[in-house]
């Protein structure tokens, strides 16, 4: 088993077409162990409903009549994906044949080569969650809310993700066409894809002009996004020393499909105080595991906003629910994905991997969000194809257009933290919804 994959995942549902990052957390211990067990038990230790399985197999390949259309890998993947179909966990328990195990692997070291998308799996329909800003799938026109109806002229309806991420997936400099069925159109269009190498920085940040705000966000938890955000802090901090203060951090977690449990337990941490729950985990048995924020945190006090939306998943669920029910941040937008799985991954003997939803995880309240999301303090509903604010935005843009801009959920959101940064303008104070 390669090292990088002791790890637990905290997301699931959003799988990678080389497109995205892989939803890894936190370290495991004693899955050396659980890998073994994963190789296979012996015949003899099997179920009995079992036997029915190899039945059918000798059956197809004593008498089916066109054997050369046999793949047997591909009836081996496709009973595997079957059997994970009948636990009902959607969009989390996921199977990768070893190519895209690999791929997956090293998308959350923060490169891959693909189209640059994250993209959700559901009853055979693939929908695009959101484009990695600045790849090849954004500058296509591929939009958030996006359903990909075929790949080359293939229809993938019904399709398995292994045999849609095998389609999409491919190296720098080759092309692809993606039959795209937008959000808000009727007819589908045809859209050519060059792939590129996808470099991730998981965290960016920009000051709002016209404002002594800063518009700080988490595009995905990958290994060292924690690092990266304290990295971000501190230059906040020393502009401060050098004579521009912030007064509040508009975290934004738009489309921020998850990753890694444990990066999301340090990336609260540095807005909550020491001791502070972060996360619960409770397993088959109901026993809990509590995840508390680790202490020296950079941001602990800064007043913040924080925005989600329904392509806010996993790891990014666990910061924005940490965040609202410690009370450190109101959440402004749409509600979230609901991924309350966290997964542990075990490398099969040929290189495949099983993520197997072991746990659910519980806000600090204990409130179960799988299936149902976070709920924002403020409904904020808004269009997919809506041009949402970002750094490139922020720094091309004048105090005038940022205020005049489409993005209702960052206006929205900017002036509830106006008004928390400068108390002296409490009366023009919106009212939150509570939804």
């Amino acid at each position: 088993m390669r090292a990088s994959f002791a790890k637990r995942i905290a997301s699931g549902l959003l799988i990678a077409l080389l497109m995205s990052a892989a939803f890894v957390a936190g370290n495991l211990t004693g899955f050396q162990g659980r890998q073994v067990y994963a190789q296979g038990e012996a015949q003899g230790e099997m179920p009995a409903e079992f036997a029915v399985f190899w039945e059918v197999w000798d059956l197809v390949r004593e008498h089916f009549v066109d054997q050369e259309r046999i793949d047997y890998q591909a009836m081996t993947y496709g009973a595997i994906q079957g059997m994970l179909d009948t636990l009902g966990d959607e969009n989390h328990t996921v199977f990768f044949a070893p190519d895209v195990a690999r791929q997956q692997e090293s998308a959350l070291e923060g490169s891959f080569e693909g189209i640059g998308a994250y993209v959700s799996s559901e009853e055979g329909k693939f929908t695009i969650v959101a484009p990695i800003h600045g790849s090849p799938a954004e500058a296509a026109g591929i939009l958030a809310g996006d359903t990909v109806v075929a790949v080359d002229g293939t229809d993938i309806t019904g399709m398995e993700e292994w045999e849609v991420i095998g389609l999409i997936r491919g190296p720098a400099g080759s092309s692809v066409v993606l039959t795209i069925l937008h959000a808000d159109a009727t007819e589908p269009v045809e859209i050519s894809i060059r792939r590129g190498k996808i470099d991730i920085e998981s965290v960016v940040w920009t000051r709002i002009p016209g404002t002594d705000l800063v518009h700080l966000q988490i595009t995905q938890f990958a290994g060292d996004t924690s690092r990266e955000l304290r990295t971000a802090l501190r230059a906040l901090q020393l502009e401060a020393e050098q004579g521009r203060p912030v007064a509040g951090i508009l975290l934004d977690l738009r489309n921020n499909p998850g990753g890694y449990l444990q990066e999301a337990v340090r990336v609260a941490s540095q807005f909550l105080p020491e001791g502070e729950v972060v996360l619960h985990e409770q397993d088959a048995k109901d026993n809990l595991t509590t995840y508390r924020s680790q202490g020296e945190g950079l941001a602990r006090e800064i007043p913040m906003v924080v925005l989600i939306n329904q392509g806010s998943a996993s790891a990014a669920e666990i910061v924005a629910g940490a965040l609202q029910e410690n009370g450190r941040a109101k959440l402004v937008g749409m509600t979230t994905v609901g991924t309350g799985t966290v997964l542990r991954p075990f490398t099969l003997s040929d290189g495949s991997v099983l993520r197997l939803g072991v746990t659910n995880w519980l806000t600090p309240e204990r409130h179960l969000i799988k299936g149902q999301g976070v709920q924002p303090d403020t409904l904020v509903e808004q269009e997919a194809s809506v041009e949402m604010i970002s750094q490139l935005l922020l720094e091309e843009l004048s105090a005038r257009e940022v205020r005049l801009h489409e993005d209702q959920q960052f206006q929205t959101a900017l002036q509830i933290l106006s008004v928390a940064s400068h108390p002296e303008h409490q009366a023009a104070a919106p009212q939150a919804a509570n939804p």
